[in-house]
């Protein structure tokens, strides 16, 4: 990874309008700190909602069209999941960077449709996952043709409904590629309310400041212009307005480390 990047974008696509408010953002940010990577992302389906009547997005066609907009109209570099291969090609088209999710690091066939559309590959971590098994998913990857990839902790299961993270993972995972901490999903508390999940919103800044102490590669958030009334992952997504304030100060905070040499 050249720069250290900024990943971050609403959860789902909920509409055209909410990508395009964050792609500003963005924008305006990839401006002021035009030595850091700001990366749009945003999901066309969230296939492991707690819920079957949870809002999972509107498609991958419609998707696809509000990612490619936001990447000709804003200049952002774009992500998203896949969760079968046959999604990998098409959305290779449009995006430049394919996210595989927690639940299926480990599923090689999808590994390995996302290395071959020779796109890079960010692989999320799951929540069951040892940092030191992650070795075998770049293994995959690389097999598979694979060039640049990034692997994002976002905290491992700790009892029912909550997680944790353990920074011993940064370096840990750091040996094998470029790390990128989730920061929002960190929070979460999956299936915390029965039926949908809750977080912990004031705990991301201080995780990302950690994370940032400890040393990686990038961040990533979910960040919405009214999380109340989000259609997925609300409760640990930041608010729009406050989001250029804590990447500041994480982008501050990452310099002066280099600077003093910490």
């Amino acid at each position: 990874m050249e720069k250290f990047t900024v990943i971050a974008g609403p959860c789902v696509i909920e509409n055209e309008d909410i990508c395009l408010k964050v792609a500003d953002v963005l924008t305006d940010l990839q401006k002021e700190f035009p030595d850091v990577r700001f990366v749009f992302k945003a999901s066309y389906d969230k296939a492991n909602r707690s819920s079957v009547h949870s809002f999972r997005g509107k498609g991958i066609e419609y998707g696809l069209k509000v990612l490619e907009k936001v990447k000709k109209e804003k200049g952002l570099p774009v992500l998203t999941d896949i969760h079968e291969t046959d999604q990998a090609k098409p959305v290779s088209e449009v995006v430049d960077i394919i996210q595989i999710p927690a639940f299926l690091c480990r599923q090689t066939d999808l590994l390995l449709a996302a290395a071959r559309t020779g796109k890079e590959v960010n692989v999320k971590k799951g929540q069951f996952l040892a940092p030191w098994d992650t070795k075998n998913i770049i293994e995959k990857l690389q097999f598979g043709g694979a060039k640049k990839f990034y692997l994002t902790e976002r905290g491992v299961s700790f009892g029912y409904n909550n997680l944790v993270v353990d920074f011993r993972s940064l370096p840990i995972m750091r040996q094998f590629a470029p790390v990128i901490f989730d920061a929002t999903h960190s929070v979460q508390l999956p299936g915390g309310k029965g039926s949908s999940s809750g977080g912990q919103r004031e705990f991301v800044y201080p995780l990302a400041k950690a994370a940032v102490s400890v040393g990686v590669d990038g961040l990533f958030f979910e960040t919405h212009p009214d999380p109340e009334k989000a259609l997925s992952d609300g409760a640990n997504q930041i608010p729009l307005d406050d989001f250029p304030k804590i990447i500041r100060n994480l982008i501050r905070l990452r310099e002066y480390l280099i600077e003093k040499g910490i």
